[in-house]
């Protein structure tokens, strides 16, 4: 029996047949989760570093795990295991893991090293993709749908230029900068609003209901595309089902 080959079936996102694999992922689950806790408080205390400690072993023994049978993953044979530590998923699994294993000492100037080291064990919540069917899922979505998806955000982009451009040369006293210019035309884009900058002409005002009413149309194509994929994604899944 090839025990790598079994190592990695268990590993990867889990068969709902394979009972040993979708308990591995709800460990790992849970042990994200968990380890995120601490990040949610600035202070520590002895609970918080046990929590770190036992979930960054964890990590470590997974992304072993993962290394010792890249050629499965990768299929390249030899190369897989130069190859999978410079693949995306194994970047953000050593970026959780690095923060909590680094040895730095306590001189001043390392202090914002230390915060910055700190903050990226925020990625240990995009650790999650591997064991979450319906991530999984999501993705496969924006993968099959990037092509309408970049067009919309090419239009998207292409509008808040093009306000930001008009209310610029509108309203030159109201802005300072073409940067405010399209900070406010991205603001009204997505119709948030929140009312630092606005436009006190009445051409202005006029240029910023244009903008807010094709801001909800253009906001809403991506949620359309979005939402068709995932249902034609679930359909394809309840037909593989089925036939099985």
């Amino acid at each position: 029996m090839d025990y790598r080959k079994r190592l990695y079936r268990i590993i990867e996102v889990a068969d709902e047949s394979d009972k040993v694999s979708s308990l591995y992922d709800v460990l790992m689950m849970i042990t994200i989760v968990v380890s995120i806790i601490p990040l949610a408080f600035k202070s520590t205390n002895l609970a918080f570093t046990t929590i770190d400690r036992v979930t960054v072993t964890i990590f470590i023994f997974d992304y072993l795990l993962r290394f010792i049978t890249a050629d499965y993953k990768i299929q390249k044979g030899i190369k897989s295991f130069v190859l999978y530590p410079f693949t995306l998923m194994a970047i953000i699994d050593l970026l959780a893991i690095l923060p909590s294993i680094m040895v730095v000492n306590s001189g001043l100037r390392l202090l914002k090293v230390i915060r910055l080291l700190r903050t990226l064990r925020v990625f240990r919540v995009f650790k999650a993709i591997r064991y979450s069917n319906s991530i999984q899922m999501i993705l496969n979505v924006f993968k099959r749908t990037k092509e309408s998806l970049l067009v919309v955000c090419g239009i998207a982009v292409i509008y808040t230029l093009v306000s930001a451009l008009v209310i610029f040369n509108v309203e030159p006293d109201t802005f300072s900068n073409f940067f405010e210019a399209v900070y406010w035309a991205t603001v009204s884009l997505t119709t948030m609003g929140y009312g630092d900058i606005y436009p006190i002409s009445v051409a202005g005002r006029i240029v910023t209901m244009i903008s807010s009413f094709m801001g909800i149309a253009i906001v809403a194509l991506p949620a359309g595309i979005i939402t068709s994929g995932l249902m034609e994604e679930i359909n394809n899944k309840k037909t593989v089902k089925g036939e099985n």
